[in-house]
């Protein structure tokens, strides 16, 4: 279950120095008067497909994924997003209506900010604007080069790609709670449940992993670079 915390200030906020540097007090004073923030549960919904577009999210603390439901209610895992990322940039100014569900898959400190207080200040600041040009591109690439990267990759690659993913750039560790569960994987680089389960048992009796549960331990990390750059 959501809950409200204490709202803070976006002077003292670190996304002031990733986006709203350029703004004016009057500007942040606006920002700050029209936000909310929130702590989502895991496994609670910030947004459902279809749902009327009113906020501009920023990702404080915790995962999310981003996805769209296909036939037979099968998921389509678009991205996951991590802290000071911008979640919904991708349409949120060409759609009225979110074209994909946002759920926390860990408890998630949001900041959500009504939507029109940001496109009011776009209008009059052209710095702002430029800055979410460019952050809206920069999400919309790493969308794109994961798709590229796993597209090139046989099955074992593409599970090593996601492993790495997970320790180099969410977690910086070598061992790590694995937020998602195999079928989520398996949505997310287009495999079946069932192949991720045997390459991943393939990974730990070749002493890549270890693997308790849901605790995934590199073993190896150079060789499974190779992997996933070669696979």
């Amino acid at each position: 279950m959501s809950e409200d915390i204490n709202t803070g200030n976006c002077d003292s906020c670190i996304y002031k120095s990733i986006l709203f540097e350029g703004l004016s007090s009057e500007e942040l004073r606006i920002i700050n008067h029209n936000k909310t923030v929130r702590i989502f549960s895991k496994g609670e919904y910030i947004c459902h497909e279809g749902d009327e577009i009113k906020r501009f999210i920023c990702l404080k603390e915790g995962l999310v994924k981003l996805y769209r439901e296909g036939k037979s209610r099968h998921e389509h895992i678009i991205s996951i997003a991590r802290p000071m990322d911008f979640i919904g940039l991708l349409g949120i100014f060409s759609n009225s209506n979110y074209l994909y569900s946002i759920v926390a898959i860990e408890d998630s400190d949001l900041c959500l900010i009504d939507l029109e207080s940001i496109k009011s200040i776009i209008k009059s600041n052209g710095t702002f604007a430029l800055n979410i040009l460019e952050k809206m591109s920069s999400v919309s690439d790493q969308v794109l080069q994961i798709q590229i990267d796993l597209a090139g990759k046989q099955l074992r690659g593409r599970i090593a790609y996601i492993i790495l993913l997970f320790a180099n750039q969410i977690y910086k560790t070598n061992r790590f709670d694995l937020p998602i569960s195999r079928k989520e994987i398996g949505d997310l680089i287009e495999m079946r449940t069932e192949n991720v389960i045997r390459i991943l048992s393939e990974f730990r009796k070749d002493k890549l992993l270890k693997i308790e549960g849901k605790t995934i331990e590199v073993l190896d990390m150079e060789l499974m670079k190779k992997i996933s750059e070669l696979g």
